[in-house]
């Protein structure tokens, strides 16, 4: 693995492994260590000990955009950290590098402040949401359950000990291209997260790299279908017959 550097004023340089999965590194005074990757579609998910997705490392970052688990009604955000000196840098980074006093800036910041609208509505949006989480597992569930004896279709699958957040119910197909468009015709909206996978964006072609097989496979095969706690089981098993029906 290319160690992956992050800087006192914010800065990544970012590679993701052969697999497709990402690590952060920092540099600190207290020497070199991992910190967690972004969280931005793991808001509320476990893995089997370990904390909750967020508070694992250092430093993470989440993104409260309205299509995530748990998104506000605009664009908002929030870091995660137990660490004071950084938290107080990370409040001084929102707030244009502001120092002891607002026109005193000791670093060059951003303004990146949530709403307070937004910070409102979370609020009411974080007290359900364990059961929406519960849910959206219950739709997942419903549609492994369907796809299991296809194959044709490769359905996300969870090890035991995860409780996933679902922000995406994923399947991987062979020839993507018509199964979405037999799925439009059908009335049934589809979505490809991601189809360029971070090895290969251009921001990052002059950093070094390894070979990332995995994931540019997966870019031409993965299609995402309606995924949210509220699907009823009718629109459910309509979007799965359609998703069956284009899969032969």
């Amino acid at each position: 693995m290319n160690q992956i550097q992050i800087t006192h004023d914010g800065l990544a340089k970012a590679n993701v492994l052969s697999d497709g999965s990402y690590v952060y590194v920092s540099e600190t005074s207290k020497g070199r260590h991992i910190i967690s990757k972004v969280a931005v579609d793991g808001t509320g998910r476990s893995r089997l000990a370990l904390p909750f997705a967020g508070a694992i490392g250092d430093a993470a970052a989440t993104s409260f955009f309205p299509a995530k688990p748990l998104g506000c009604y605009g664009d908002g955000g929030a870091c995660f950290t137990n660490d004071d000196a950084l938290k107080d840098v990370l409040l001084s980074l929102r707030m244009h590098g502001q120092g002891s006093d607002r026109y005193q800036h000791v670093r060059i910041g951003l303004n990146s402040r949530l709403d307070t609208i937004q910070a409102a509505i979370l609020i009411e949006k974080l007290k359900i949401f364990d059961d929406e989480i519960a849910t959206r597992n219950a739709v997942a569930e419903r549609y492994s359950q369907a796809f299991a004896a296809s194959n044709r279709i490769k359905t996300p699958h969870v090890i035991e000990g995860v409780t996933s957040s679902w922000a995406q119910y994923t399947l991987q197909v062979s020839d993507r291209a018509t199964f979405q468009a037999a799925l439009k015709a059908a009335g049934v909206p589809t979505m490809v997260y991601y189809p360029i996978p971070l090895s290969r964006q251009p921001a990052y072609a002059h950093y070094p790299s390894t070979p990332t097989p995995v994931s540019e496979a997966l870019s031409g095969q993965v299609v995402s279908l309606p995924m949210h706690p509220y699907l009823d089981e009718a629109t459910q098993d309509r979007i799965i017959a359609a998703a069956l029906a284009a899969a032969k």
